[in-house]
């Protein structure tokens, strides 16, 4: 197993619970896995292809996802194909002759295709060595992504009785996993659950002020990197695109509206690298296989968390630190509901209503989102402090609450306990509407008695108050707001309460680095338009010629060698032998002409970049060299390293606590006074706009140094 990973996939070692799956699946055995995106689903169908006779049979919902799955899975040097409705009449011929004489181990089909003679017919003739039905979770009414056609996998089990199945999927509650397991008779398989975990990602949510001006700020901030902005409705996607055109950006809009052709063009547009962003209803997403989006971001509030899990999952599935950025207003969730209030099914209405409040409950938290999004998939036992959403690194001041949680509580016992937020946040700010004047809520002594707060600021009050217990909030389609037994006592006891500010900017958390500072960007920059011109060449996506991760780790490694090069992840066999010699001389040439040196590449790596848990010997050689006090230009030039790559690891040194006087490399006094200056006005750490306001005078490296003197 082992040597067909490496062989033909470039990895030396499995990721977490893949050789338990593969070794149960081999053993003839169904099997329900979930495994979040990014955690190396595919693999557990695709190795065992290789080990058993026969075919592998995969169902995958999006022809997009089909088609790179096997353009990745050719330049493995593994036989696959795909038939779908893209494909002639010929063509589906071919790949099914090919199928019959077993010179195909994986094909892949939708699960539209089942329901035709012809295709069962064809089924009925090839040796299934193995089912896997992917996204497995499509086939519950339950889940946030039914499809009626996944309904047809039952006759799969009527063709293929014997033969082992695999179902897989990102995002299952125990509810829905009941489902899959009943609809497609897995009776007897074993259910593995990997961790939901991703962290590599950073989770943020900002109000909804001022949002397309924070929105270019983060664009801005992920220049040239692959991002998908998440809208509301079709025409939201066309015009932000636009917009987002207008000031320079390479965006296009993707929805279901598009026609076929100009949806297939778009995609494959920001598939290739040609476009960095595309601004997509959640039509967009499922069928991407793309691994290097660094950015996702929700413009509009998601309709249940099943599908903002999955949807942010689409960021960094290389594994490499990622952020995912959701936008909210309460606007958003009046704006679904009367969308919802149109289901007529009663059960199904509830179950919506039910799905958006937990995802309003989500944006108004005040403790770990990666703690919530998890315990929501029944993973409870993780640390109730992540270091990786804005809720945990959040340095927002706190301010005096007592006063203003008085009155919110008195109008809620005032009017009965029996209306629900937005009716409550009418009443104390004295708004004269129609049903407050009927009940003469007007004459009530707690109306009006709000002009110092905003709508949005009693908003995320009230949701601090429901997170600590003071008020409860009860019904189902109408919620109203109750007085907690715990709400009693604060209002009896004259007890004091303070709460976080509201969030007014864009302050995302960096996600976990990995390789993220450390390899040289000039020639990652110059292995990446290597790789784009080979994959140009050859009509697939770059990341099928190699990913972001493998990039990073040829500059930051020099690899100058066969041998060193095979070292690399994602580096097999085939690929060593298609791409090895021309990867290998621009890494040969930019090494001499900047006098660099190869460096050793420890044989046995992760599929994924490692967190780092303490800081390896290249960051304590840099702490020597500090020690001795010397400039940040000797130390490039003594350690054969950018004055960049220098500056980031003086950085990390002090992230992680070591303590170094950092003095001696003070810019100027004037200087310093400037930077300090600029820094403050534009109220954040982001780097650019400080420099370009200070007529890009003063040096990348000199800002990061000045930042971590301003901070301590």
């Amino acid at each position: 197993m082992l040597n067909l990973l490496k062989t033909h996939f470039g990895f030396d070692r499995f990721l977490p619970l893949q050789e338990e799956i593969i070794r149960w699946v081999l053993a003839g055995k169904d099997a329900l896995v979930l495994m979040p995106t990014g955690g190396g689903k595919s693999l557990c169908y695709q190795l065992p292809a290789l080990m058993m006779p026969g075919l592998t049979l995969v169902i995958s919902p999006l022809i997009a996802l089909m088609k790179d799955q096997v353009d990745s899975l050719k330049a493995n040097g593994i036989p696959a194909e795909f038939i779908n409705s893209t494909l002639s009449y010929a063509a589906i011929n071919k790949i099914q002759r090919q199928a019959q004489a077993e010179g195909i181990k994986i094909l892949y089909a939708a699960p539209e295709r089942l329901i035709l003679p012809e295709f069962q017919h064809f089924l009925k003739k090839i040796k299934v060595s193995l089912m896997a039905i992917d996204e497995s979770h499509c086939i519950s009414e339950w889940g946030h992504d039914f499809r009626p056609d996944y309904r047809n996998l039952k006759m799969l089990r009527d063709i293929f009785p014997e033969v082992p199945a695999l179902a897989l999927t990102a995002t299952a509650t125990q509810k829905v996993r009941e489902d899959i397991i009943s609809q497609l008779s897995l009776d007897q398989a074993k259910i593995f659950i990997s961790s939901f975990n991703r962290p590599n990602l950073a989770y943020t949510v900002l109000p909804k002020k001022d949002s397309y001006d924070q929105l270019i700020e983060l664009l801005r901030r992920h220049q040239n990197e692959a991002a998908i902005i998440y809208c509301f409705s079709r025409k939201d996607t066309e015009h932000l695109a636009a917009d987002l055109r207008n000031e320079g950006f390479k965006a296009l809009s993707y929805h279901a509206g598009l026609e076929g052709e100009a949806r297939r063009t778009n995609q494959e547009k920001f598939i290739r690298d040609e476009v960095q962003i595309i601004v997509a209803t959640i039509a967009f997403g499922m069928g991407i296989d793309k691994p290097d989006v660094r950015l996702v971001i929700h413009y509009s509030l998601p309709k249940s968390i099943e599908g903002y899990y999955q949807e942010t999952g689409r960021a960094g599935r290389d594994g490499l630190p990622s952020q995912c950025v959701l936008f909210y207003s309460y606007a958003d969730s009046i704006k679904q509901q009367y969308f919802i209030r149109q289901i007529e099914d009663e059960t199904e209405r509830k179950n919506t209503y039910r799905k958006l409040e937990q995802m309003v409950e989500y944006c108004e938290l005040a403790t770990c989102r990666r703690h919530h999004l998890l315990s929501y998939f029944g993973e409870d036992d993780q640390p109730e402090k992540c270091q990786g959403c804005d809720v945990c690194l959040s340095t927002e001041e706190e301010f005096d609450a007592t006063k203003i949680s008085q009155k919110i509580i008195s109008a809620i016992i005032r009017t009965g306990g029996r209306f629900g937020l937005g009716y409550i946040i009418d009443v104390l700010r004295g708004a004269k509407n129609k049903k407050i004047l009927e009940r003469d809520h007007h004459k009530l002594s707690v109306y009006g008695i709000v002009n110092d707060f905003s709508k949005e600021d009693l908003r995320h009050i009230i949701s601090q108050l429901i997170s600590r217990k003071l008020i409860i909030k009860g019904g189902d389609e109408y919620p109203i707001l109750e007085l907690s037994p715990r709400g009693r006592d604060f209002l009896k006891q004259r007890e004091k309460i303070c709460l976080p500010k509201l969030k007014s900017s864009v302050q995302s958390p960096q996600p976990s680095e990995a390789l993220a500072t450390e390899y040289d960007m000039e020639l990652f920059e110059k292995l990446r338009l290597l790789r784009k011109k080979i994959a140009d060449e050859k009509r697939v996506p770059p990341f099928v010629v190699f990913g972001d991760l493998a990039l990073r780790q040829m500059a930051l490694y020099l690899p100058q060698s066969e041998e060193k090069f095979s070292r690399i992840s994602g580096v097999g066999e085939e690929k060593l032998k298609q791409y090895g010699q021309v990867f290998t001389e621009v890494i040969q040439t930019y090494a001499r002409e900047n006098n660099l040196r190869e460096k050793d590449i420890p044989v046995k790596r992760s599929a994924t970049p490692r967190r780092l848990s303490h800081l390896g010997p290249t960051y304590q050689e840099t702490k020597k060299l500090l020690l001795k006090k010397k400039s940040i230009e000797e130390m490039a030039r003594m350690r054969s390293l950018s004055v960049g790559t220098i500056a980031a690891h003086i950085e990390k040194l002090v992230r992680s606590g070591e303590k170094i006087d950092l003095g001696y490399l003070r810019p100027p006094v004037e200087k310093f006074k400037e930077i300090k200056a600029a820094f403050q006005k534009i109220g954040g750490t982001a780097l650019s706009p400080v420099r370009e306001m200070l007529g890009g005078q003063v040096s990348y490296e000199e800002l990061r140094i000045a930042r971590l003197l301003i901070k301590s």
